[in-house]
């Protein structure tokens, strides 16, 4: 049964309430998390391995059971009936769910079948999946054959064949090269302007920023943040003036004096670098230089840039949302 949202306005395509989920070792995945997913966009789950992302996603996939809390897909208790769930939704993991060594085709025919497709709707649905998908010209190549954001792009056509409402995309960027990521994303806001939910994990600030209606930050089980991108930067009062120091041993003595300077504010340290803020960046970096100067601590470099989402993160948290990623994500 759907239910209305507390505003009036048609209920959310994804509702979470209260999850906690814990792994043996006393490893708490989420510790009460609640969230509301408006239909019709494109939702986005930011945060750091072990975060809480995946675990929600395996949770309102019906792959995995919260120790407590509910939560409802497309108005349906995940819980109570998750063979339902199931029909409605789409799901594309972190790994690729392709078998390399038949077609493209031929694994769109399977899954298709899964869902009791077949004959000429599930031919003309194929058709219409690789084309939309570039993959026209490629659907009788050995999927073996395709280049990593061609087996990307099949993950997702697989994921759409029986038309879910809901579609789940974790992390499905993760390793592409800039040019197939860019192309994805082109693919996403097509579905999205279909009216399609989707509810997307990732890794990338920009990712985050460039398709998400809005989205949450996530850090150990709990959201932190929530918004629209442009909401939670607007968060964030000036520029922010990162400083590199020479020495790391010198960063608490370095955000003691740059919490002296006038005009300045939010002074905080993370490895060898200390953040702050200021209304006018740029004209403030002579003064942020010369108290840390005048305290005997040496400069390597020193930038300046408007409020990112790695701002809000780093707000939040207390660490740069960068700084916890893997190399091969940053």
């Amino acid at each position: 049964m759907h239910q209305a949202n507390s505003s009036g306005g048609p209920p959310p395509a994804i509702q979470a309430i209260d999850l906690v989920k814990t792994y043996p070792g006393d490893i708490r995945a989420l510790d009460g998390l609640s969230l509301d997913v408006e239909a019709g966009a494109v939702f986005g789950m930011l945060g750091p391995n072990g975060a809480g992302k995946s675990t929600t996603v395996k949770i309102l996939t019906t792959l995995s059971r919260p120790d407590s809390g509910s939560a409802l897909v497309s108005g349906i208790d995940v819980l109570r009936q998750p063979d339902a769930v199931r029909r409605v939704i789409g799901v594309v993991g972190q790994k690729s769910a392709v078998d390399t060594t038949a077609t493209g085709r031929e694994n769109l025919q399977l899954q298709g079948r899964f869902y009791g497709l077949g004959g000429k709707a599930l031919r003309a649905r194929i058709d219409d999946l690789l084309g939309r998908f570039g993959l026209g010209a490629d659907g009788n190549r050995i999927v073996g054959t395709y280049s990593g954001g061609m087996q990307r792009k099949l993950d997702v056509a697989m994921g759409l064949i029986h038309q879910p409402r809901v579609l789940f995309l974790d992390e499905p960027t993760t390793g592409l090269d800039p040019d197939a990521r860019a192309e994805l994303w082109g693919e996403v806001r097509r579905l999205t302007g279909e009216g399609l939910t989707i509810l997307l994990t990732t890794h990338y600030l920009e990712e985050a920023d460039q398709l998400c209606r809005r989205l949450v930050i996530v850090d150990r089980g709990r959201i932190v943040a929530q918004g629209t991108p442009d909401e939670l930067k607007a968060e964030l009062r000036g520029d922010a003036i990162v400083a590199e120091l020479r020495d790391a041993s010198a960063t608490d003595r370095a955000v003691a004096a740059l919490e002296r300077v006038p005009g300045l504010s939010e002074a905080a340290a993370e490895g060898r670098t200390v953040r702050t803020r200021a209304d006018r960046g740029p004209s403030s970096v002579p003064s942020v230089i010369a108290a840390l100067e005048a305290a005997g601590i040496a400069v390597a470099a020193v930038t300046v840039a408007r409020p990112s989402l790695d701002d809000v993160y780093f707000r939040h948290t207390g660490r740069s949302y960068s700084a916890t990623q893997p190399e091969a994500v940053r």
